[in-house]
């Protein structure tokens, strides 16, 4: 585990005018941990500015999809998003969470997990589920500490059909 920085960070929702910076944290993301994401570098690197700035743009408000980031100024060093589930109103999917590498051990997993679960409440879902690569431990202990909870629920990964992944759930 790496420690951690002394600089503060504001987690919050993501505003439009961070797609830029969104950009380089998500090549920065599926770099660091592909099998944790639905896309490759090489797909999210060719995708237009504009069309990555529309989905910026996109997750920046309303009550179905939020994404939120760490921000201690300059470079984006955490992620977080949160999504409504379509066959279980109650319940917001986390998605694509990510803690560059110098931030890892320093609680900032958690102020983005407190943030997607405050906008769950707000919008009425009480409870939080979210997946993981079976065998990627350290993730599992992390979410673990947050209060999450293996369902004992096993599903195919999205797009490596050799692996699967556990979900994970707890109140919101």
């Amino acid at each position: 585990m790496t420690s951690a920085p002394t600089t503060t960070t504001t987690v919050r929702r993501v505003r439009a005018a961070d797609a830029a910076r969104m950009r380089a944290l998500r090549l920065e993301m599926l770099a660091d941990s592909p099998l944790a994401f639905l896309e490759t570098v090489a797909e999210a690197a060719a995708r237009p500015h504009a069309e990555y700035a529309a989905r910026i743009a996109a997750v920046s408000h309303g009550e179905h999809n939020a994404q939120f980031v760490a921000d201690p100024g300059g470079r984006l060093v955490g992620h977080a998003g949160g999504t409504v589930a379509p066959d279980e109103p109650g319940l917001t999917v986390i998605y694509a969470v990510y803690v560059t590498p110098a931030w890892r051990g320093s609680g900032l997993l958690g102020a983005l997990v407190d943030e997607v679960a405050a906008w769950s409440r707000a919008c009425g879902r009480p409870e939080l589920m979210l997946e993981v690569v079976v065998g990627n431990d350290r993730a599992c202990r992390a979410y673990e500490k947050l209060g999450f909870v293996d369902t004992g629920a096993r599903v195919p990964h999205p797009r490596i059909p050799t692996l699967h992944e556990l979900q994970m759930r707890r109140p919101a």
